[in-house]
């Protein structure tokens, strides 16, 4: 059942632009919005219970996706769930921004939880790869930021539910290739 209710949380994450361009669009889609408010408040009481790196600031995000959808849906001003990208990117820069002032930046703490015992040359790749992500973070939270602005629903959803994904992994996917360049030559 916990299996179940993470897989289907992380679904509504992925599916998050493309339901709600449904529900804005099509008006007999409205009830979607309890419906991925009761999703979001399920994901924020499964998340209250994890004590992993990400979960509590996830939970705060799952909890923000719950007001989102009732706020939307009780002022009848649905243009507020279009924020949520928004805050995402911003929640991630400043966890990954955060980081790099301690003395351990989140890379490296992530890289550590494999290989406890880091060479330098892979502690100063973590940090370069930890600001990589805030850029990463700012530019994609920057474009969210535009297409709510925009208010191209269109827009909003090509680059929230298509674009971003496929960056993500493209930087994803190439960070972890230079990884195992190094490697090979270390």
């Amino acid at each position: 059942m916990h299996t179940a209710l993470r897989l289907l949380s992380l679904l509504t994450l992925l599916a998050w632009p493309f339901l709600v361009w449904l529900a804005l669009t099509q008006p007999h889609w409205h009830a979607l919005f309890w419906l991925l408010a009761a999703l979001f408040g399920l994901r924020w009481l499964t998340l209250r219970r994890q004590k992993t790196p990400f979960s509590h600031v996830m939970g705060w995000l799952a909890l923000l996706g719950t007001l989102l959808c009732i706020s939307s849906l009780t002022l009848r001003s649905q243009h507020l769930l279009l924020w949520y990208p928004v805050a995402v990117n911003l929640a991630m820069l400043l966890i990954f921004g955060a980081s790099l002032w301690s003395r351990m930046p989140l890379v490296e703490r992530l890289a550590r939880l494999r290989e406890p015992a880091l060479p330098l040359q892979a502690v100063h790749y973590t940090r370069r790869v930890t600001q990589l992500w805030c850029l990463f973070f700012i530019l994609n939270g920057g474009m969210a930021l535009f297409t709510c602005l925009r208010g191209n629903l269109q827009l909003w959803t090509l680059w929230n539910g298509c674009i971003s994904y496929l960056l993500m992994g493209v930087l994803m996917s190439g960070e972890w290739l230079v990884r195992q360049h190094i490697r090979r030559k270390v």
